[in-house]
């Protein structure tokens, strides 16, 4: 029961934050906005460093052979997933109207819907991967460390769920309707970390590789979106202070609480 609400609980972030839209008259101050986008993308460097890939060199370790091989190969391979996803899937980004992957005839909105889904799904396996490493046993990952980084992603998908559907409510979609299109961001959650958990408890050898590549997948979505759209504009020192706040603040959990 409880490896199961651990599962659900970035999902839920994303979800409360989406209900913003039902409370916010106007637009998400763009200050605001920046400082959101930036410690978004703290809590995800920190995940990926303490979390996922230090875990990952130490499994590796205790496993024997090269200790850097699963972690620099598995982070790489994850950094092409979100690559080629990234290219395929037809998304468009917060103040852009440009859409990237393969042209289609969608509406905005749900390209808009799609790009956070796509930063989405690496935080479900990053999840998936590490309660795997607990319920294993011996593998040096803990339910509590498990529930830090369910607890860090979902504090950072808060801001997330708020900065999708505050736009589409602006652009003239209902509460409702924007309200559903931040959820359905999100519910790619459970589903990926429930798959990435099914894979790494058949195969516990390849534990360290798929830590490292739920960490390459989002670092990926930081560098690539996240802290460029922070950076955009004016007041870029805002997104930075927002870096710097995220990342010690999820760097604290995973110490004090794991």
């Amino acid at each position: 029961m409880k490896e199961s609400m651990v599962l659900l609980i970035p999902f839920l972030g994303t979800a409360l934050g989406a209900a913003m839209v039902f409370f916010m008259k106007r637009r998400m101050n763009s200050r605001l906005e920046k400082l959101l986008l930036g410690f978004a993308s703290g809590v995800m460097i920190a995940a990926s460093v303490w979390s996922l890939l230090i875990p990952a060199i130490e499994m590796a370790q205790e496993q024997g052979g090269n200790v850097w091989i699963p972690a620099a190969a598995g982070f790489l391979v994850g950094m092409a997933f979100l690559l080629v996803l990234d290219s395929l899937i037809p998304h468009v980004h917060l103040d852009s109207e440009k859409p990237e992957g393969v042209k289609t005839q969608m509406q905005k909105s749900t390209m808009l819907t799609l790009a956070v889904t796509l930063h989405n799904l690496p935080e479900g396996m990053a999840v998936g991967v590490t309660l795997a490493g607990a319920m294993l046993g011996d593998t040096g990952i803990t339910l509590a460390g498990a529930l830090v980084l369910a607890l860090g992603i979902a504090i950072q998908n808060f801001p997330e769920g708020a900065i999708i559907s505050m736009p589409l409510r602006n652009a003239g979609a209902s509460r409702l309707k924007s309200f559903w299109y931040g959820v359905l961001s999100g519910a790619v959650e459970p589903v990926g970390a429930l798959v990435t958990l099914v894979l790494a408890k058949q195969v516990v050898v390849i534990l360290p590789y798929l830590l490292a590549f739920a960490a390459g997948a989002m670092i990926y979505v930081v560098v690539e979106e996240l802290i460029p759209e922070a950076q955009s504009g004016e007041h870029s020192n805002i997104g930075t202070v927002g870096v710097a706040v995220g990342f010690v603040l999820m760097m604290i959990l995973d110490i004090a609480l794991s």
